[in-house]
């Protein structure tokens, strides 16, 4: 006769802990360690305490290529809800840069300090110009603009080499509202403009008032601006449409402005293809129209290597590489003497002696610059 064995519950337990000895298959009681945390390179977090809001600030800065040369100073962009946008605004900076479209420029991403802060709460206080009922904490607007212009801007400027006549504010949703705001009260606190989905709907429309009472005084707005708003934002498009007729009706003298409705995108979703558009419309360069006796002293052949040499041709009232295996690179005019490749991260400098007589030009490309001397 057989005998079974019927083991206890905490002997079965024993039991199968030491199988598990004695195959070295022990379970671990101490948690693996975390992986380490990503971090964007070349950025750095500040804080700064606001004295006119009573709220302290972190800052998001990130310092372009070429900041070590200290003989330049740098645009500065400066980046609203930086909490949720900064990688964003980063990363589409650095596309555009590469592709030639933006300069080198400092970006400054704006959010909210101090221990667990509540973003939603603090940005409907800051980011929004008058008070609303449905938002008790509403209407801090201007305190946060006397903010930025007393106390943000001016410790930037004295930290970083930064051009104080180069300033960019770029924001969305509320961030869009205040930058609006920033634009009709402090209009030469910045002198471009990039914003998405603005809410102008805000307190029965206010940016209207705003808008109406600064045409009232002034005919000239001397910014680059640049709106954009999502096809699917409901209500949004036909808003946006209205504030756009109204500030274009006005005919402001030295306005560049460039807006878009932007298709098969939501609220959210406008920031992205906003901010490559709206950085691309506002650091736009200039597409000069030279006259032949200009270009034509460009013409001729350039040595780059002793193997490789380009033809420089004037085509359609303006100039093209013609490179080897009959590539055709046409390049703009910026000033009667740089030309630059739209798209691309090339700049043509021609370089003439003492008897004006062009003797080469400089290219300057990501990976640095390169001397090509004019053979015929």
């Amino acid at each position: 006769m057989k005998r079974r064995l019927f083991l206890g519950t905490k002997s079965a337990v024993v039991i199968f802990f030491a199988i598990l000895a004695a195959t070295g298959l022990t379970l671990s009681q101490t948690p693996q360690a975390s992986p380490p945390q990503v971090e964007i390179p070349g950025t750095q977090l500040l804080h700064l305490s606001s004295a006119i809001v009573g709220q302290e600030y972190a800052l998001y800065v990130n310092l372009p290529r070429g900041y070590n040369d200290t003989t330049k100073a740098f645009p500065v962009i400066y980046l609203l809800d930086a909490q949720w946008d900064f990688p964003l605004a980063q990363a589409i900076f650095g596309e555009q840069y590469y592709d030639g479209f933006v300069p080198a420029a400092i970006i400054v991403g704006i959010t909210w300090g101090g221990k667990n802060p509540n973003y939603d709460s603090l940005r409907a206080r800051d980011l929004t110009p008058t008070n609303s009922a449905q938002l008790p904490q509403s209407g801090g607007g201007p305190k946060f603009l006397a903010f930025m212009k007393g106390e943000l801007i001016p410790f930037i400027e004295s930290r970083y080499r930064a051009a104080k006549n180069d300033r960019t504010l770029m924001g969305s949703s509320f961030g869009g509202l205040f930058t609006l705001y920033a634009l009709f009260h402090e209009t030469e606190l910045f002198n471009r403009y990039v914003l998405t989905s603005p809410s102008v709907g805000w307190d029965n429309g206010i940016l209207y008032t705003y808008e109406k009472e600064y045409a009232t005084k002034k005919s000239g707005l001397p910014i680059r601006l640049f709106m954009a708003v999502g096809g699917l934002e409901a209500g949004g498009v036909s808003e946006f449409e209205k504030f756009v007729a109204q500030m274009k009706s006005r005919g402001y003298k030295d306005l560049q402005l460039e807006t878009r409705v932007l298709e098969n995108i939501g609220h959210s979703g406008s920031k992205a293809e906003g901010y490559t558009r709206g950085l691309q419309a506002v650091f736009a360069r200039p597409s000069l129209s030279l006259s032949h006796s200009i270009l034509q002293q460009y013409v001729g052949k350039y040595r780059v290597t002793p193997e490789f040499i380009v033809e420089m041709m004037e085509d359609q009232g303006g100039l093209v590489i013609l490179a080897p295996g009959n590539m055709r690179i046409p390049l703009l005019a910026e000033t009667e003497k740089n030309f630059y490749v739209k798209g691309a991260y090339m700049f043509i400098e021609f370089k003439k002696n003492e008897a004006g007589k062009v003797i080469g030009c400089e290219a300057e490309q990501f990976s640095g610059r390169q001397f090509a001397e004019k053979i015929d």
